[in-house]
């Protein structure tokens, strides 16, 4: 426990991928399974890292959702914090192929969002022991969509407090996961206003801010650093207002899922081993950005989120072929 360094709250699930490329669930002939769910990919990223990490979610007793424990303990992930729902089944989402090779949640395979059991994770069961050990708290905006979830991640931030964790969130919107989308701004910003650390894409930026600027949404949120990552186009940051932006790393992409997760998993990996003071050297802070665009680019290489994600030995690898081209 003692070895604990960060903290991943929200949803675990699978992603049914369609392996035909199309716009439409009734083209589909065939589908594979792979376990995700952004902080939970994240969890999995870290340890493959060489980053001791937890994950909290609640999943069923149903047997997709002791696999995805398993995966997650198998991995080394700290599975403490996992409820179990008695009712609500594990959670599968649909994500389409399309033919220009993007991705496009389509749905949860006739059920509804609420239906599931990441939706219902009890606050009053969260460990605090987990947040006595850990250093930094990773959070998704997703469950948000959930009242359950709402008061979890409320009573997270209350823990993360106490114990002076440093929070951070990935945006990763998806509206499909909520029954109502138009509370959804508020929310999230009013959730930013609580946190250190932010990651977004461009089109989230744009979304919540107005803005992609990460010194104009630093500034708003009175935030210690923001990330806006631009898929091929890299990302540009303001970490402790040192600003500047860290191109993209060009691969032969298979499957984008899971590459923003990878990107958080590689920041806070390099970020605790150097420390957070790191955050007022340019250079440091350029090279922190750099591995997180490598670890996020390794995982697209590859089909799947967690299955995808690379180990710090092929980060290393891949980083010193790169500087040696």
């Amino acid at each position: 426990m003692e070895s604990l360094r960060v903290l991943c709250l929200g949803e675990i699930l699978w992603d049914c991928l369609a392996d035909q490329p199309t716009t439409s669930i009734a083209q589909v002939q065939s589908w594979t399974h792979y376990p995700g769910g952004a902080p939970a990919n994240v969890a999995c990223a870290l340890v493959k890292l060489g980053t001791p990490a937890g994950f909290i979610g609640c999943v069923g007793t149903d047997e997709r959702g002791q696999m995805l424990v398993e995966i997650l303990q198998t991995l080394g992930v700290n599975t403490v914090g996992i409820q179990h729902h008695p009712l609500a089944p594990t959670r599968q989402v649909e994500v389409l192929r399309l033919p220009q090779g993007e991705q496009q949640f389509a749905g949860f395979r006739g059920r509804r969002t609420t239906d599931f059991a990441d939706t219902h994770l009890q606050a009053d069961l969260l460990p605090v022991e987990l947040f006595a050990a850990a250093e930094f708290l990773v959070l998704g905006t997703i469950a948000l969509a959930g009242f359950d979830t709402q008061q979890a991640i409320e009573r997270a931030l209350e823990l993360a407090e106490q114990n002076y964790l440093k929070i951070l969130v990935d945006v990763n919107w998806r509206s499909t996961f909520w029954p109502d989308p138009n509370p959804a701004k508020p929310l999230i910003q009013q959730l930013v206003k609580q946190i250190d650390f932010l990651k977004l894409s461009e089109a989230e930026a744009h979304w919540l801010f107005d803005t992609a600027d990460p010194a104009v949404i630093a500034q708003t949120g009175d935030l210690e650093g923001v990330l806006v990552t631009a898929g091929a186009q890299g990302c540009t940051y303001c970490l402790n207002d040192h600003q500047g932006s860290v191109p993209a790393f060009s691969v032969e992409v298979e499957d984008t899922i899971g590459a923003g997760d990878s990107f958080v998993a590689g920041f806070l990996h390099q970020l605790i081993r150097q420390g957070i003071t790191s955050l007022n050297d340019p250079q440091k802070i350029c090279a922190i950005v750099s591995y997180a665009n490598a670890v996020a680019a390794l995982t697209t290489t590859r089909a799947g989120a967690i299955t995808a994600q690379p180990t710090a030995a092929e980060v290393e690898a891949f980083l010193y072929l790169q500087n040696h081209l």
